[in-house]
Protein backbone atom coordinates (compact mmCIF):
# COMPACT_ATOMS: atom_id res chain seq x y z
CA UNK A 1 0.00 0.00 0.00
CA UNK A 2 1.78 3.21 -1.33
CA UNK A 3 0.70 6.48 0.44
CA UNK A 4 1.32 10.14 0.02
CA UNK A 5 0.59 13.41 1.77
CA UNK A 6 -0.29 10.78 4.69
CA UNK A 7 -3.32 8.91 2.59
CA UNK A 8 -3.10 5.70 1.40
CA UNK A 9 -4.42 4.24 -2.09
CA UNK A 10 -5.10 0.81 -3.62
CA UNK A 11 -2.00 0.19 -6.29
CA UNK A 12 -3.65 -0.88 -9.61
CA UNK A 13 -1.93 0.82 -12.24
CA UNK A 14 0.44 -0.08 -14.34
CA UNK A 15 3.19 2.68 -13.90
CA UNK A 16 5.36 3.91 -14.44
CA UNK A 17 3.61 4.99 -18.13
CA UNK A 18 6.32 5.64 -21.12
CA UNK A 19 7.57 8.89 -21.40
CA UNK A 20 8.67 9.07 -25.53
CA UNK A 21 9.49 11.81 -27.65
CA UNK A 22 7.87 11.87 -30.72
CA UNK A 23 10.45 12.41 -33.24
CA UNK A 24 8.96 13.21 -36.85
CA UNK A 25 6.18 15.41 -34.56
CA UNK A 26 9.23 17.41 -32.89
CA UNK A 27 11.56 17.76 -36.14
CA UNK A 28 8.21 19.29 -38.04
CA UNK A 29 7.32 21.52 -35.34
CA UNK A 30 11.09 22.46 -34.57
CA UNK A 31 10.90 21.78 -30.98
CA UNK A 32 11.63 18.57 -28.23
CA UNK A 33 8.62 17.36 -28.14
CA UNK A 34 7.96 14.60 -25.87
CA UNK A 35 4.41 12.78 -24.81
CA UNK A 36 3.69 11.27 -21.46
CA UNK A 37 1.40 8.25 -22.12
CA UNK A 38 -1.15 8.15 -19.32
CA UNK A 39 -3.63 6.68 -22.10
CA UNK A 40 -2.23 3.43 -21.99
CA UNK A 41 -2.81 2.90 -18.32
CA UNK A 42 -4.58 -0.58 -17.66
CA UNK A 43 -8.61 -0.59 -17.00
CA UNK A 44 -11.56 0.77 -18.83
CA UNK A 45 -9.27 1.46 -22.21
CA UNK A 46 -7.03 3.92 -20.01
CA UNK A 47 -7.05 7.66 -19.24
CA UNK A 48 -5.86 9.69 -16.52
CA UNK A 49 -8.52 9.50 -14.02
CA UNK A 50 -7.38 6.40 -13.08
CA UNK A 51 -4.48 7.95 -11.51
CA UNK A 52 -7.37 9.90 -9.10
CA UNK A 53 -9.13 6.37 -8.69
CA UNK A 54 -6.37 4.97 -6.97
CA UNK A 55 -6.99 6.91 -3.89
CA UNK A 56 -11.09 7.06 -4.13
CA UNK A 57 -11.05 3.47 -4.26
CA UNK A 58 -9.12 3.06 -1.03
CA UNK A 59 -11.02 5.87 0.28
CA UNK A 60 -14.44 3.82 -0.78
CA UNK A 61 -13.30 0.58 1.21
CA UNK A 62 -12.60 1.93 4.15
CA UNK A 63 -15.78 3.73 4.40
CA UNK A 64 -17.53 0.23 3.79
CA UNK A 65 -19.06 1.62 0.04
CA UNK A 66 -20.35 -1.04 -2.00
CA UNK A 67 -21.22 1.47 -4.75
CA UNK A 68 -19.33 4.46 -6.56
CA UNK A 69 -21.43 7.25 -8.06
CA UNK A 70 -20.14 10.32 -10.10
CA UNK A 71 -20.94 12.96 -12.17
CA UNK A 72 -19.94 14.42 -15.25
CA UNK A 73 -21.20 14.89 -18.89
CA UNK A 74 -23.16 11.73 -20.70
CA UNK A 75 -19.86 11.27 -22.56
CA UNK A 76 -17.81 11.56 -18.98
CA UNK A 77 -13.84 9.81 -19.27
CA UNK A 78 -13.92 10.09 -15.78
CA UNK A 79 -17.45 8.15 -15.45
CA UNK A 80 -16.05 5.21 -17.72
CA UNK A 81 -13.01 4.95 -15.82
CA UNK A 82 -15.35 4.86 -12.12
CA UNK A 83 -17.28 2.49 -14.28
CA UNK A 84 -14.01 0.19 -14.70
CA UNK A 85 -11.99 0.28 -11.27
CA UNK A 86 -15.86 -0.32 -9.78
CA UNK A 87 -16.09 -3.57 -11.95
CA UNK A 88 -12.35 -4.36 -10.70
CA UNK A 89 -13.19 -4.17 -7.01
CA UNK A 90 -16.29 -5.67 -6.97
CA UNK A 91 -18.31 -2.30 -6.27
CA UNK A 92 -21.83 -1.11 -8.46
CA UNK A 93 -21.71 2.04 -10.26
CA UNK A 94 -23.47 4.76 -11.44
CA UNK A 95 -23.09 8.10 -13.45
CA UNK A 96 -25.71 11.14 -13.65
CA UNK A 97 -24.91 13.59 -15.75
CA UNK A 98 -27.21 16.70 -17.08
CA UNK A 99 -27.12 15.99 -20.78
CA UNK A 100 -29.89 15.02 -23.45
CA UNK A 101 -29.83 11.44 -24.87
CA UNK A 102 -27.77 11.22 -27.53
CA UNK A 103 -29.40 9.24 -29.80
CA UNK A 104 -27.47 6.07 -29.32
CA UNK A 105 -25.39 4.38 -27.06
CA UNK A 106 -21.90 4.69 -28.18
CA UNK A 107 -18.42 5.47 -27.16
CA UNK A 108 -18.48 5.93 -23.30
CA UNK A 109 -21.81 5.65 -23.02
CA UNK A 110 -21.43 1.97 -24.79
CA UNK A 111 -18.54 0.74 -22.35
CA UNK A 112 -20.31 2.06 -19.17
CA UNK A 113 -22.83 -0.82 -20.37
CA UNK A 114 -20.04 -2.91 -20.86
CA UNK A 115 -18.94 -2.73 -17.51
CA UNK A 116 -22.19 -2.59 -15.94
CA UNK A 117 -22.60 0.56 -14.85
CA UNK A 118 -26.06 2.62 -14.22
CA UNK A 119 -26.29 5.97 -16.04
CA UNK A 120 -28.79 8.76 -15.27
CA UNK A 121 -29.11 11.63 -17.92
CA UNK A 122 -31.45 14.28 -16.52
CA UNK A 123 -33.59 16.54 -18.09
CA UNK A 124 -33.82 20.09 -18.43
CA UNK A 125 -36.85 21.76 -17.27
CA UNK A 126 -36.12 25.42 -18.14
CA UNK A 127 -35.78 26.58 -15.48
CA UNK A 128 -33.57 25.24 -12.78
CA UNK A 129 -30.19 25.66 -13.10
CA UNK A 130 -28.30 22.49 -13.80
CA UNK A 131 -25.90 22.72 -10.98
CA UNK A 132 -29.31 22.01 -8.67
CA UNK A 133 -30.50 19.49 -11.05
CA UNK A 134 -27.23 17.81 -10.47
CA UNK A 135 -27.49 18.06 -7.23
CA UNK A 136 -31.36 16.93 -6.95
CA UNK A 137 -30.47 14.07 -9.14
CA UNK A 138 -27.85 12.71 -7.28
CA UNK A 139 -30.13 13.21 -3.97
CA UNK A 140 -32.55 10.81 -5.55
CA UNK A 141 -30.10 8.03 -7.07
CA UNK A 142 -28.69 7.56 -4.14
CA UNK A 143 -31.63 7.36 -2.12
CA UNK A 144 -32.92 5.06 -4.69
CA UNK A 145 -29.78 2.71 -4.03
CA UNK A 146 -28.87 2.92 -0.24
CA UNK A 147 -32.71 1.48 -0.05
CA UNK A 148 -32.19 -1.87 -1.57
CA UNK A 149 -28.95 -2.11 0.80
CA UNK A 150 -26.28 -0.26 -1.38
CA UNK A 151 -23.93 2.12 0.40
CA UNK A 152 -23.29 4.73 -1.42
CA UNK A 153 -19.83 6.71 -2.14
CA UNK A 154 -19.72 10.05 -4.47
CA UNK A 155 -16.90 11.24 -6.45
CA UNK A 156 -16.90 14.67 -7.52
CA UNK A 157 -16.93 15.57 -11.51
CA UNK A 158 -13.39 14.54 -12.85
CA UNK A 159 -12.48 13.09 -9.19
CA UNK A 160 -11.24 16.96 -9.07
CA UNK A 161 -10.70 17.17 -5.48
CA UNK A 162 -8.16 17.80 -2.52
CA UNK A 163 -8.16 13.83 -2.71
CA UNK A 164 -8.37 13.42 -6.72
CA UNK A 165 -5.15 15.89 -7.19
CA UNK A 166 -2.94 13.26 -5.33
CA UNK A 167 -2.98 11.25 -8.02
CA UNK A 168 -0.95 13.27 -10.31
CA UNK A 169 0.89 14.60 -7.05
CA UNK A 170 2.18 11.29 -7.74
CA UNK A 171 2.37 10.94 -11.56
CA UNK A 172 4.84 14.48 -11.15
CA UNK A 173 7.39 12.53 -8.99
CA UNK A 174 7.00 9.69 -11.68
CA UNK A 175 7.88 12.35 -14.48
CA UNK A 176 10.74 13.77 -12.66
CA UNK A 177 12.19 10.24 -12.46
CA UNK A 178 11.97 9.21 -15.96
CA UNK A 179 13.00 13.23 -16.84
CA UNK A 180 16.43 12.48 -14.61
CA UNK A 181 16.76 9.03 -16.03
CA UNK A 182 16.38 10.12 -19.78
CA UNK A 183 18.40 13.61 -19.80
CA UNK A 184 15.56 15.49 -20.62
CA UNK A 185 16.76 19.53 -20.36
CA UNK A 186 14.30 21.99 -19.39
CA UNK A 187 11.43 20.04 -19.15
CA UNK A 188 8.11 22.10 -19.48
CA UNK A 189 5.13 20.12 -19.10
CA UNK A 190 1.62 21.28 -20.91
CA UNK A 191 -1.65 19.12 -19.93
CA UNK A 192 -5.23 19.63 -20.64
CA UNK A 193 -7.34 21.43 -17.67
CA UNK A 194 -10.74 20.44 -17.39
CA UNK A 195 -12.34 19.60 -14.03
CA UNK A 196 -8.70 20.72 -12.72
CA UNK A 197 -7.58 18.23 -10.79
CA UNK A 198 -4.87 16.83 -13.17
CA UNK A 199 -3.37 20.07 -13.54
CA UNK A 200 -3.87 20.78 -9.49
CA UNK A 201 -2.05 18.25 -8.51
CA UNK A 202 1.27 18.63 -10.96
CA UNK A 203 1.39 22.04 -9.74
CA UNK A 204 1.22 21.16 -6.13
CA UNK A 205 3.73 18.84 -6.19
CA UNK A 206 5.91 20.52 -8.33
CA UNK A 207 5.89 23.85 -5.96
CA UNK A 208 6.11 21.40 -2.49
CA UNK A 209 8.96 18.78 -4.00
CA UNK A 210 10.86 21.80 -5.57
CA UNK A 211 10.85 19.93 -9.12
CA UNK A 212 12.77 21.20 -12.11
CA UNK A 213 9.90 21.57 -14.39
CA UNK A 214 7.31 24.30 -15.86
CA UNK A 215 4.35 23.74 -15.70
CA UNK A 216 1.60 25.14 -18.69
CA UNK A 217 -2.10 24.34 -18.41
CA UNK A 218 -4.37 24.21 -21.69
CA UNK A 219 -7.43 25.13 -20.98
CA UNK A 220 -10.75 23.22 -23.09
CA UNK A 221 -13.17 25.14 -21.73
CA UNK A 222 -14.68 28.06 -20.64
CA UNK A 223 -13.77 29.39 -16.64
CA UNK A 224 -15.11 32.36 -15.53
CA UNK A 225 -11.59 32.77 -13.57
CA UNK A 226 -9.74 30.42 -14.39
CA UNK A 227 -6.66 31.50 -12.42
CA UNK A 228 -9.07 32.54 -9.39
CA UNK A 229 -10.43 28.82 -9.37
CA UNK A 230 -6.67 27.18 -9.55
CA UNK A 231 -5.56 29.53 -7.02
CA UNK A 232 -8.62 28.54 -4.65
CA UNK A 233 -8.80 24.89 -5.41
CA UNK A 234 -4.98 24.85 -4.31
CA UNK A 235 -5.20 26.32 -0.79
CA UNK A 236 -8.01 23.78 -0.10
CA UNK A 237 -5.43 21.08 -1.21
CA UNK A 238 -2.41 23.20 0.86
CA UNK A 239 -4.71 22.96 3.88
CA UNK A 240 -6.18 19.38 3.73
CA UNK A 241 -2.40 18.37 3.80
CA UNK A 242 -0.55 21.10 5.65
CA UNK A 243 1.96 21.97 3.23
CA UNK A 244 3.91 24.70 3.05
CA UNK A 245 4.30 26.17 -0.23
CA UNK A 246 2.44 29.62 -1.27
CA UNK A 247 1.30 30.51 -4.49
CA UNK A 248 -0.39 33.45 -6.03
CA UNK A 249 -2.80 33.31 -9.01
CA UNK A 250 0.07 34.55 -11.14
CA UNK A 251 2.15 31.05 -10.25
CA UNK A 252 -0.29 28.98 -12.80
CA UNK A 253 0.17 28.88 -15.91
CA UNK A 254 -2.90 28.07 -18.18
CA UNK A 255 -3.54 29.41 -21.51
CA UNK A 256 -7.22 30.05 -22.28
CA UNK A 257 -6.46 31.11 -26.19
CA UNK A 258 -7.24 27.67 -27.46
CA UNK A 259 -10.89 25.98 -25.83
CA UNK A 260 -13.25 27.55 -28.69
CA UNK A 261 -15.67 28.70 -26.70
CA UNK A 262 -17.29 26.00 -25.39
CA UNK A 263 -16.64 22.39 -23.44
CA UNK A 264 -16.69 19.15 -26.16
CA UNK A 265 -17.72 21.66 -29.38
CA UNK A 266 -16.79 19.74 -32.52
CA UNK A 267 -13.74 22.10 -33.91
CA UNK A 268 -12.26 22.10 -37.69
CA UNK A 269 -8.54 22.86 -36.30
CA UNK A 270 -8.56 20.00 -33.30
CA UNK A 271 -9.89 17.38 -35.75
CA UNK A 272 -7.22 18.75 -38.39
CA UNK A 273 -4.29 18.59 -35.36
CA UNK A 274 -6.20 14.74 -34.23
CA UNK A 275 -5.43 14.04 -38.09
CA UNK A 276 -1.52 15.36 -37.82
CA UNK A 277 -1.30 13.43 -34.62
CA UNK A 278 -2.12 10.19 -36.42
CA UNK A 279 -0.52 10.09 -39.70
CA UNK A 280 3.02 11.85 -38.26
CA UNK A 281 2.51 9.47 -35.10
CA UNK A 282 0.52 6.71 -35.18
CA UNK A 283 -1.31 8.30 -31.63
CA UNK A 284 -4.66 9.02 -30.98
CA UNK A 285 -6.03 11.92 -29.97
CA UNK A 286 -9.68 12.96 -28.41
CA UNK A 287 -11.59 15.63 -29.45
CA UNK A 288 -12.61 17.30 -26.50
CA UNK A 289 -9.19 17.21 -24.23
CA UNK A 290 -5.92 16.37 -25.99
CA UNK A 291 -6.86 17.29 -29.38
CA UNK A 292 -7.44 20.77 -28.25
CA UNK A 293 -4.27 20.62 -26.21
CA UNK A 294 -1.92 19.15 -28.80
CA UNK A 295 -3.56 21.66 -31.38
CA UNK A 296 -2.50 24.64 -28.98
CA UNK A 297 1.28 22.87 -28.78
CA UNK A 298 0.95 23.16 -32.49
CA UNK A 299 -0.11 26.24 -33.43
CA UNK A 300 2.55 27.82 -30.46
CA UNK A 301 5.03 26.27 -31.95
CA UNK A 302 4.12 27.46 -35.92
CA UNK A 303 4.15 30.84 -34.46
CA UNK A 304 7.36 30.26 -32.98
CA UNK A 305 5.86 31.43 -29.39
CA UNK A 306 7.66 28.19 -27.73
CA UNK A 307 11.15 28.69 -26.41
CA UNK A 308 13.67 26.20 -28.35
CA UNK A 309 15.38 25.64 -25.23
CA UNK A 310 12.55 24.33 -23.46
CA UNK A 311 12.02 20.45 -23.73
CA UNK A 312 7.98 19.94 -24.19
CA UNK A 313 6.49 16.85 -22.45
CA UNK A 314 2.43 16.77 -23.08
CA UNK A 315 0.90 14.20 -20.93
CA UNK A 316 -1.72 12.12 -22.73
CA UNK A 317 -4.94 11.97 -20.56
CA UNK A 318 -6.92 9.34 -22.99
CA UNK A 319 -10.57 10.31 -23.59
CA UNK A 320 -9.98 8.24 -26.65
CA UNK A 321 -13.31 6.96 -26.97
CA UNK A 322 -14.92 10.86 -27.64
CA UNK A 323 -14.36 9.94 -31.31
CA UNK A 324 -16.91 8.02 -31.71
CA UNK A 325 -19.23 10.17 -30.34
CA UNK A 326 -21.99 10.86 -32.72
CA UNK A 327 -21.53 14.67 -33.01
CA UNK A 328 -17.65 14.68 -33.57
CA UNK A 329 -17.79 11.12 -35.89
CA UNK A 330 -20.17 12.85 -38.44
CA UNK A 331 -17.88 15.64 -38.98
CA UNK A 332 -14.93 13.54 -39.21
CA UNK A 333 -16.85 10.68 -41.28
CA UNK A 334 -17.54 13.54 -44.45
CA UNK A 335 -13.74 14.97 -43.66
CA UNK A 336 -12.21 11.28 -44.06
CA UNK A 337 -14.96 9.69 -46.84
CA UNK A 338 -11.86 9.82 -49.18
CA UNK A 339 -10.09 7.49 -47.42
CA UNK A 340 -12.88 4.64 -48.06
CA UNK A 341 -12.46 2.51 -51.22
CA UNK A 342 -15.12 0.19 -52.47
CA UNK A 343 -13.42 -2.63 -54.45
Amino acid sequence: MNMTLGREKVCFLNTPTPLEQLETVSRELGIRFYMKRDDLTNYGTGGNKLRKLEYFVKDAQDRGATMLLTVGGAQTNHGRLTAAVAARYGFRSAIVAVDPYPGEISANLLLDGIMGCQVYLVREDGRTPDSQLLQDAVARVTKEWEEKGERVYFIPMGGSDELGALGYYDCALELDAQIREQGITNPHIIVTVGSMGTYMGLATAIANEHLDMKLTGIGIMPYRDIAGHALDYYERVKKTYGLEAVLKAEDFHINTDFDYGAYNNPVEDVRKAIYYMGRKEGIILDPCYTGKTFNAVKKLAERGELPKEDSYIMIHTGGIPGIYTKHHRSEMEVELMNYMHII
